[in-house]
């Protein structure tokens, strides 16, 4: 059983009458005999579409349980087993429910093609996959449920169900799409006439571009050649002359006349490589082509006519634009041109348009074939190879005469070394010289310039034509060695540029470094400009050379779009080097796009930063900071009240608690204000020398004598912090310790030396803070696990690490053995004292810190 075939109906929005035309499709099929069931149809409430069930066979739908409602979906078994010659499918995009045979409807489908059953189908244009950004730009409706666009592709049939935005407008305001109470805000949002006629844009746009393929495919499959002008397309022959821009906009204008009109910009390239075309002028021109809603096409093909004519039959192309020859009257000896070749071979089917220009019989500088490759030592000797060699040759011969055949390969022998060594010029004068001696002294009659024998004649000549054709071939292959390993390293240089571009690693100024570098310049630069009118500045540089304002006075500038160049200072490049320029050049424009979008999106992480801390702000002010406001103002209310006769004990607790209040507010403004200047970054430390035991323990003055243990060893060396920022840190670590130690557990804080560092641990015998949380707990306005939001608004940590940060320092959250969380705070040690911490080395360590003492005093 072969597989079935897929029809499927498409439309613009929903309403437009997809599932009306599948059903009528259905009632004509099964008016012609064909067992035709309804797999799935979903009605929407629609009474017509309902009216099309009648009379069709329905397979009963599947029930399905989820998250305790009953849902739908079509029994891809049940219709299996029925195994109908076609079957309904409603809503091809549709995701089925969890736990089903297959996770999409299409999935569905595709088993029911695959059992051989035909499916006629539906679908929204904003159920294909590749459309979802685009849909979603239009309507601001991300669509959740869509389908591969390769499996609506493969469909047998794809018929479009069209309708004006106008008409489906008023079907909705009717009624006959949704509810009555759905209507309005359908028609104010989903359904405006802009979305509509936007929707509708891109099915017209999406069915043409399938009919096009399924033409192009009919013409492979029958090898149709002769042009069928289905639709305008114009072929624009460019050579890389500065006529090209007048051939495109000529062609743009044509295309305008007729109904999806297309412009193809093509440029014919010698296989060898070899050409006259400016790189610089082809990507103007690509770009022209490009902003006019053309394509720019790169063809290898040695014969141009041919080439450029089979390009345009295989685009199905109906006119061909060419500017007329810029050639002079006499190199028209060399062939009637690519106009006349392309005209007169062209066909009926196929129009040429020769289009004037400026350039016309100016010249069309046609390439030069470039001279051999073989480095200059070669080349020396080569000449001395091809002038000396038959002179010493004719001294030895004279002595030894071994007859004129013999004479002759000798001869033959010193031209094929010159050709082998210096290439064709060298040859060309050994074959030159060798022949006049060989004529001379060895071709009767001898010392003479005639030549008697005729025989003779003929000799010399393929003596001279097998040099000439020996030097050649040698310097063909020397040229194509040469351009094999200037395409080598092309090739280096375009990967190195494409990984780069997978990576992002490369930056601006990098990039244009490795351009210097690359092409032996002095400098190298970017040069942007807003507008037409403004001037050009300066996007990044790299090099010593002069400044360049504008491209015009650089001496190499490539185009990068419309406001941007790439410029060189140093040398002119020849045109082989600007292949590799251009790909640098936009490259260099895409580092500049990368780093603007990488500050936007730094800018935009830290306006959402400082938003986050502002919405957080405004939490913490509107209860944290309120509360200890509100007990203040009951305690100086009821002080105040003449009501009540306060005890001197109810006085002395509603003074306590003012206080208590106050002291809290203190804190938490401190706190507040200290994030603030961490977060505009004005935090700027006064870093001096001092030991801990003079800054710690004034820390400890908000938390209870009893609740904490000092351990701070007189041997420690001494810190370099500001004694006013470690204070500040040290004592909101204290805080928060002593705020989760359970009653009865004294917080430990003790200092050791390591190295070149002094590590402060405050220890705590709390719950503890899981490694997950561990770097949550400080950030701003954080507080782990269940603390009550009278605990504090979660800033104390955040401003302990910021000021230990600012001083060079760094604190990190550790398990507490045993139980609990230790907070350590690393800092800088000052200059070491050998005289307070020696004495806790082994011998061994001492003699080497005493042996290393004089160095730290040098220093």
């Amino acid at each position: 059983m072969g597989r079935g075939k897929l029809r499927i109906y498409l439309g613009a929005a929903p309403g437009v009458g997809k599932t009306y035309a599948m059903l009528s499709e259905a009632h004509r099929r099964v008016e012609r005999g064909t067992d035709c069931v309804v797999a799935f149809v979903e009605c929407h409430g629609r009474p017509r579409t309902e009216v099309m069930l009648h009379g069709l066979e329905q397979i009963a739908r599947r029930e399905a349980a989820y998250r305790g409602s009953t849902f739908e979906e079509m029994d891809v078994d049940a219709v299996l087993r029925r195994a109908p010659a076609v079957a309904l499918v409603d809503e091809l995009a549709h995701t089925n429910i969890p736990g089903s045979r297959n996770a999409k409807r299409w999935q569905d489908v595709e088993e029911l093609l695959a059992a051989g059953i035909d499916v006629v189908s539906t679908v929204n244009i904003q159920h294909l996959e590749s459309l979802g950004d685009v849909v979603e730009s239009i309507t601001g409706v991300r669509q959740r449920e869509t389908v591969p666009d390769e499996v609506v592709r493969r469909a047998d049939q794809i018929e479009l169900v069209d309708m004006s935005p106008q008409a489906l407008r008023r079907r909705m305001a009717h009624g006959n799409i949704y509810q009555p109470d759905k209507v309005d805000a359908a028609l104010s949002n989903y359904f405006r006439p802009g979305n509509l006629t936007a929707l509708r844009e891109l099915a017209l746009l999406w069915v043409a571009d399938r009919v096009d393929e399924y033409l192009k495919q009919y013409r492979d499959e029958h090898q149709v050649s002769k042009i069928w002008g289905s639709r305008e397309r114009i072929v624009v022959g460019l050579t890389g002359g500065p006529e090209g821009r007048t051939l495109i906009r000529r062609a743009a204008r044509l295309a305008e006349k007729g109904a999806g009109g297309e412009v193809l910009a093509v440029y014919i390239a010698r296989s060898d490589g070899l050409t006259s075309a400016s790189p610089k002028e082809l990507a103007v021109q690509r770009t022209l082509a490009e902003d006019l809603g053309g394509t720019f096409h790169h063809v290898i093909g040695d014969d141009i006519p041919v080439a450029l004519l089979d390009f345009a039959r295989g685009v199905n192309a109906t006119q061909i634009v060419l500017g007329s020859s810029r050639r002079k009257a006499w190199q028209y000896v060399f062939g009637p041109g690519v106009g006349a070749t392309v005209a007169r071979e062209s066909g009926p089917d196929l129009d040429v348009h020769i289009v004037t220009h400026d350039e016309v019989a100016k010249g069309r500088g046609l390439p030069v074939a470039r001279g051999a490759r073989l480095g200059r030592a070669r080349i020396v000797w080569g000449w001395a190879i091809g002038v000396i060699g038959p002179a010493v040759m004719a001294l030895l011969l004279n002595t030894v005469h071994l007859g004129l055949a013999n004479d002759m390969l000798l001869f033959l022998t010193v031209t094929v070394a010159a050709a082998l060594v210096g290439g064709l010029l060298p040859a060309l004068a050994s074959a030159a010289v060798g022949s006049l001696l060989l004529n001379y002294f060895y071709t009767p009659p001898l010392h003479n310039w005639t030549i008697a024998d005729p025989k003779n004649i003929v000799a010399i000549v393929i003596f001279v034509g097998v040099g000439v054709s020996v030097a050649s071939v040698v310097d063909l292959a020397a040229r194509r060695t040469h351009q094999a390993a200037r395409l080598r390293a092309e090739s280096e240089i375009l990967s190195f540029l494409a990984g780069n571009v997978l990576r992002g690693e490369t930056s601006l100024e990098e990039l244009l470094e490795r351009v210097r570098e690359t092409f032996g310049m002095e400098s190298a630069a970017l040069l942007e400009r807003g507008g037409d009118v403004e001037p050009w500045t300066c996007a990044g540089r790299a090099g010593f050379g002069r400044p360049v304002e504008r491209p015009e006075d650089a001496d190499v500038d490539v185009p990068v779009g419309d406001h941007m160049a790439l410029v060189l200072i140093g040398r002119v490049l020849p045109a082989e080097d600007r292949r590799v320029l251009a790909a640098f050049a936009a490259q260099a424009a895409v580092a500049l796009d990368r780093r603007r979008l990488q500050e936007e999106a730094d800018q935009a992480r830290a306006l959402a930063e400082g938003n986050r801390i502002r919405t957080a702000l405004l939490a913490a002010v509107s209860h944290d900071l309120r509360t200890p406001l509100a007990g203040i103002k009951a305690a100086v209310s009821s002080l105040r009240s003449d009501d009540v006769a306060w005890s001197e004990e109810d006085q002395a607790e509603l003074l306590e608690g003012i206080e208590e209040g106050a002291d809290r507010l203190d804190h938490l403004v401190g706190n507040l204000l200290d994030m603030s200047r961490l977060q505009t970054g004005t935090v700027t430390p006064l870093i001096r020398e001092i030991d801990l035991d003079e800054v710690v323990p004034m820390a400890l003055g908000g938390v209870p004598e009893d609740s904490v243990e000092l351990d701070i060893p007189e041997t420690l060396p001494m810190v370099a912090v500001d004694p006013g920022l470690l204070e500040r840190s040290v004592a909101n670590l204290v805080e928060n310790a002593v705020k989760y130690s359970p009653p009865g557990k004294a917080v430990l804080v003790s200092a050791s030396a390591i190295a070149d560092r002094v590590e402060v641990r405050v220890v705590d015998r709390g719950p503890g803070v899981p490694d997950e949380a561990k770097e949550r707990i400080f950030e701003p306005f954080q507080r782990y696990g269940d603390a009550p939001r009278g605990a504090g608004v979660g800033l104390g940590l955040a401003v302990a690490r910021g000021f230990a940060e600012a001083m060079s320092g760094t604190l990190n959250a550790e398990d507490t053995p045993g139980g609990g969380l230790t907070m350590v705070l690393t800092l800088r040690a000052a200059e070491t004292r050998p005289d307070l911490f020696t004495e806790h080395l082994s011998a061994a360590e001492t003699e080497a810190a005493a042996e290393a003492e004089p160095e730290r005093q040098v220093t």
